[in-house]
């Protein structure tokens, strides 16, 4: 299923925090957790993504303790849905539990830098990995954000971090890349990856956005976070033209529908006559 781009992947996001922008303290216990993730494998995803540390602007980490107490509950609870099963965390020890539990993806916000010991954890399972792009930290990432061209840049970063997986035993086929979308960027630089995803093809790895109600659609509707599915729906269109190979949503359905109708759209069969 994670292999497969006969349509975009839908990846539906369950945080196990009391803290989150959007749905903080919503699937904090295992049963709201356990719930959550049957109805999302119910509304058309084709991955769990599960955290336990909000990385929002400004967000402190939480103590390694804290992080196992809240994921591997949850993971847990994710994992009889059948659907493949995505830790989002930068430490070795929280991915290493996850994936014994059955998670089969690494989702690492720092992009294999924030603990060193993860590259060998990921590369000794053969799990799946998402490299991704982020300026600093969540508290400081956006203080100031500059690039001199924030796609050159990205693509820059991208290649030192698959060089760094590669030479440290991680698979060429179970690397995907995230740009980091909302993660130290303003909003026009949010809205210049958007326009310009597609230029990361050549880098030939598989694309992961998550653009799912964050700020910059918030600044450029003028709504609040619970009032952004439609600029939500924009954009995951928008990265579906470019070519993605999966969307991170907090709303499956209504996204899983907007994937569907894009796809129908940029895969079309080609014409016989």
């Amino acid at each position: 299923m994670l292999e497969d781009d006969t349509a975009t992947r839908v990846m539906g996001i369950l945080n196990a925090t009391p803290d989150s922008f959007y749905d903080g303290g919503r699937y904090y216990t295992p049963e709201e957790a356990a719930a959550h993730a049957a109805r999302m494998a119910a509304d058309g995803a084709h991955i769990l993504d599960i955290g336990a540390e909000s990385s929002r602007p400004g967000a402190t980490p939480v103590s390694l303790e804290e992080e196992l107490r809240r994921a591997l509950p949850a993971v847990e609870a994710a994992v009889p849905t059948g659907l493949p099963v995505s830790i989002d965390t930068w430490r070795a020890e929280t991915a290493r539990r996850a994936l014994a539990l059955g998670a089969v993806m690494v989702n690492d916000i720092t992009g294999l830098r924030g603990d060193p010991a993860m590259v060998e954890v990921v590369a000794a399972s053969g799990c799946f990995c998402v490299i991704m792009h982020m300026r600093g930290t969540p508290r400081t990432m956006q203080d100031d954000p500059t690039y001199t061209d924030v796609i050159a840049d990205i693509s820059a970063f991208f290649e030192e971090r698959v060089t760094y997986a590669l030479d440290n035993g991680i698979s060429e086929d179970r690397i995907w890349l995230d740009p980091g979308f909302g993660f130290g960027k303003t909003v026009e630089q949010n809205l210049a990856l958007l326009r310009h995803l597609d230029a990361f093809h050549a880098l030939g790895f598989p694309l992961l956005i998550g653009t799912s109600n964050k700020s910059t659609i918030g600044a450029v509707l003028d709504v609040p976070p619970e009032d952004r599915s439609g600029g939500t729906a924009a954009t995951v269109a928008i990265a579906i033209v470019k070519g993605v190979h999966c969307v991170r949503v907090h709303d499956v359905k209504t996204m899983a529908r907007v994937a569907r109708m894009s796809d129908a759209v940029v895969r079309a069969a080609p014409r016989s006559d």
